[in-house]
Order: structure tokens, then sequence, then C-alpha cells
């Protein structure tokens, strides 16, 4: 079977090429159909193709791309004609993607965010159009198969649940690097937050809680996309050191700020799933999350600890007591490193989503 999956603007590069490399490691043929990543590094293709047929001239410049998207589209829809099964992970531009999908074959879509948020007029009746026009539509969590039921009306026979993978590939990587020398010499217990800062992130709420929280430091690593210096105000407050690192962390950065923190702690106000939370599991690190979305099903097998979603107090009781308490910390850690090995890893999400494809191609 020729499987083509395809992400035309790169956005979730450790999620194609994992799940590629796992399809193949199954027997498939692979062609992940993408663009150049602009950013850092990406996992080097092992037993599948890479074909950066997007964007080739854009170089990142947003007008330029929107003048490429379309052409691109239709060169992928040529393209696809050698393909058994197209699964698209992304589509940058809704409105215009729905009317240039491959035809003749199977398609899939997986909804990493099942709605856009802060969506612009118009873009969720663009969703629903697009959902409908998939033979099946992955979600990552039965919160957001529901979601897709009940907000977007799909057809819940096209709705399947299919795990996101612990990224593992990251706890291997051949060249790592370690962390600035001023974190590298930090010896009390970390608390890490990672990822693109966003105020969906919660962010805020983990600041006016972490006044409340001594012996620790909390290390705030990601881009930012919203305004630093009202952080910066709640950072001046806590007790204890907090560190920004404001900017994208390349792959072979990522694991140094794993490996070195204590807890990592995700107080999102909405969520389905995170990679970041992926991460966190593939180096077996104690969790500490929002009961938001999808992260509820990663506590129910005792992998994380949930507080309410924008609730300071609680969130400073549990990350008091969590820091105080080294063996409840390896507990989680236990935990997860065991989702990451069992229902989180790449290989049985490649059986779950090769039996799809195998439904869908007859």
């Amino acid at each position: 079977m020729h499987v083509q999956l395809v992400d035309p603007s790169a956005f979730t590069p450790p999620y194609d090429h994992a799940l590629a490399g796992a399809l193949a490691r199954a027997g498939v043929d692979v062609e992940l159909v993408t663009s150049r990543f602009r950013y850092g590094p990406v996992p080097t293709a092992e037993g599948y193709a890479v074909n950066e047929m997007f964007y080739r001239h854009s170089r990142g410049r947003k007008a330029l791309k929107l003048a490429e998207h379309v052409p691109g589209m239709l060169r992928h829809r040529r393209h696809a004609r050698a393909a058994d099964l197209v699964h698209y992970q992304w589509l940058t531009v809704q409105p215009l993607d729905v009317h240039l999908l491959a035809g003749g074959r199977p398609r899939v879509l997986t909804a990493h965010d099942v709605l856009p948020r802060e969506p612009r007029p118009g873009q969720i009746a663009a969703t629903r159009r697009l959902v409908r026009r998939m033979d099946a539509v992955v979600v990552h969590s039965e919160h957001g198969a529901a979601r897709l039921r009940d907000e977007l009306g799909a057809d819940a026979s096209r709705v399947r649940v299919i795990p996101h993978g612990a990224f593992d590939y990251l706890t291997r990587l051949p060249a790592e690097q370690p962390l600035p020398p001023e974190l590298a010499a930090v010896e009390g217990p970390v608390i890490l937050c990672f990822g693109l800062l966003r105020h969906y992130k919660g962010i805020d709420v983990l600041l006016e809680a972490f006044r409340s929280v001594p012996g620790a430091e909390l290390w705030i690593v990601g881009m930012p996309r919203i305004p630093l210096e009202p952080l910066r105000e709640l950072a001046a407050r806590a007790p204890g050191p907090v560190r920004f690192v404001p900017r994208f962390v390349t792959d072979p950065e990522i694991p140094a700020y794993f490996r070195r923190a204590d807890l990592v702690v995700l107080p999102y106000r909405e969520i389905d799933q995170s990679g970041v939370l992926y991460t966190a599991l593939a180096f077996g690190k104690p969790l500490l999350l929002s009961a938001v979305g999808g992260f509820t099903e990663v506590a129910a097998l005792g992998a994380a600890r949930l507080v309410p979603p924008a609730d300071p107090p609680t969130l400073a009781t549990a990350l008091s007591e969590l820091v105080a308490d080294p063996a409840e910390r390896e507990r989680l850690a236990a935990a997860a490193s065991a989702a990451a090995a069992g229902p989180y890893s790449w290989d049985a999400v490649a059986e779950r989503t090769l039996a799809l494809y195998r439904e869908l191609a007859g």
C-alpha cells in the first residue's frame, strides 16, 4: 500500500516523521509530502520518502507562500494519483483546500486541533465542510471525538480515536546539545513549562501559582506568541527564580531541558492534546496537567496529576506538594514511562492507523 502523508506547511515535523517511520516499520510504502522546515533540523527519514514539493520559493514570506499555495495543492492533486490513500495532517487554507483535495482514493484527515482557536469569520464552516469531505477523521482523544460529533456534526462512523505517540526519537539523538551554562549550574528542583507561549497555555496562571511555591526554580522555555512583559512582571513577584528562554528550541537542544526537569507542568486553559506532553512522556517525567481535553485520558493511566484549569491556588498547592515529595514524582515518572512504551508508543499508533487504512482501501 502506497500512502502519502501530507503536511504542506510543515506544521508538525516531529509528528509527521514519527508516524511515517512507524508506518514504514509496519510495511507501508510511505511518502511524506511537505515543505522545508525553516526553524531547525527535523528527524532523519528512515524507511520512507520525503518530498518537499510545497512552498519552494516563499522562504517564509507570507505573501509569496499564499501565492504558491493553490499551485502547490494542484500539483499535489496530480501527484496523489500514484497513492492508494492520502492522509492529510494539516491543511493551510481550509476554505480553498476543501476544493483542492486529491480525488479518486480514500482521504483521511488528522484533526490535531479539532476546532480553530479564535476562528476568523467563516473558518468554522470551512472546517465543517472539510471534515465532511473526508472518508475518516483521526483525533487523539475521546474528548476530541466528542467535539467533532457534537460541534461539527461529523458522522460518528467516520471519527476514529488514535492516540498521539510519545516522541521517543528525542531520547536517542546522535548529537544532543548541553544546557546553557547558567541553567546547567542550577542545583535545586526545576519545574519546566515548555512550548510556544500562547494565552491558552495559562503561563500567567502558572506564574500566579508559583508565587506560593518555595524551594524550586521555574523555567519557561519557548518562542513567545504573546507579550512577555506582563509575564516578567508576574515572575518578579515569585519567591524563587523564574528563568525565561524566549526562543524556538531546536531538537538537539530539547533533551537537555527535559532530562534536567524534576517536574513538567502544562497549565493549559484548553487543549485536545499536546506534543509537549508526549515529549515529557518519552523522557519519563512526572506531569502536572490541567484537567482539560485529552489530558484527563493520560492522567487516567496514572501518568499525570490533574488540577482544575485557571485555578492558581490549587495549582500552587499541587506544585508545592510535588516539589516536596520525590517519591510521588518517581511514581508519576514510572507511569509516564510505561504509557510511552505502551498505548502511546508509535508502533501501537501505527498498528491502529494501518488498520484504518486497510479498512478504507478495502
